[in-house]
């Protein structure tokens, strides 16, 4: 709806929004003057005046209020009826993150967004590349016998890429696979044998699904990145360890694209030499 309407117009789309408020929660003018403490005259008045004469500000306030709309949406700003707290409410929610990829959540979400790029950071390496004996070195003293719900959500996750309609950019430091082949930090303890084997499927996999797969090495200490999923045009999330916050409004969504396509910017490696600087990381492992 455009924000520059002429004052006929406005008073007009005012009075038709109102009586489509009434009817939608089930109120009448008597009711509605009974709530917000008018003459139902003043109601009458607001809903048959044919000219371009606009309430106070103090009255369109109230009827919102009411009704359960915003003065925005009354007056023509906006072609949301909600509140602003009800659109809020919507448009960041707040979902518990397993430890593993075990729940639908992400796998609904990856679904819903088939067919736009998805956009990834991952807290570690991405689970649905990990091997088998990554995942069970990495998931099993916390998950025990569901450890294999964790390899099986993987592998659906990756099965799923294979099959989409989505190209998917995945953007990591690079110190993450740094520390991954030395087996320093948080890869302390994990055998040689699973790390070559695991640097070989990365090698596999991301030249076999380029350039649908395309992945990116940046340099943290010129720039840094929380771990975050933007879905398109749909939706952004930003995983705080213990919870995900999942973000629908534009504003945010522009702002997370934004924020990735400056990692991609930046890369220090490119998705293009990403395999060649994986096979250098393997011949580090003797």
């Amino acid at each position: 709806m455009p924000l520059s309407i002429d004052k006929l117009s406005r008073a007009a789309l005012l009075r038709t929004r109102l009586s489509e408020a009434m009817a939608r929660v089930g109120t009448n003018q008597t009711a509605l003057a009974r709530a917000i403490r008018v003459d139902r005259s003043t109601i009458s008045q607001l809903l048959k005046d044919k000219g371009a004469r606009l309430p106070n500000a103090h009255l369109v306030g109230a009827c919102a209020q009411a009704l359960g709309v915003s003065t925005d949406w009354l007056l023509g700003l906006s072609d949301r009826p909600e509140s602003a707290a009800d659109l809020l409410a919507t448009s960041m929610t707040v979902s518990k993150a397993p430890r593993a990829l075990i729940d639908e959540a992400i796998f609904d979400w990856h679904r819903e967004a088939e067919g736009y790029k998805i956009r990834y950071v991952p807290a570690t390496l991405p689970d649905m590349f990990k091997t088998q004996a990554v995942l069970e070195w990495e998931y099993g003293p916390h998950l025990g016998r569901t450890t294999e719900q964790a390899i099986n959500a993987a592998t659906d996750r990756l099965n799923w890429m294979r099959v989409s309609r989505s190209d998917y950019e995945i953007a990591m430091p690079l110190f993450e696979l740094d520390s991954f082949a030395k087996g320093t930090g948080y890869y302390d303890g994990l055998p040689e044998t699973a790390r070559r084997e695991q640097l070989s499927h990365l090698i596999e996999l991301s030249e076999a699904l380029y350039p649908r797969l395309r992945i990116y090495l940046f340099d943290a200490r010129r720039l840094y990145s929380a771990p975050i999923t933007v879905f398109g045009p749909l939706l952004a999330v930003l995983y705080l360890g213990q919870s995900y916050l999942a973000f629908r409004d534009t504003e945010r969504i522009v702002t997370f694209t934004n924020h990735f396509d400056h990692l991609v910017k930046e890369a220090s490696i490119t998705s293009r030499a990403l395999p060649d600087h994986l096979r250098a990381l393997e011949q580090q492992i003797a």
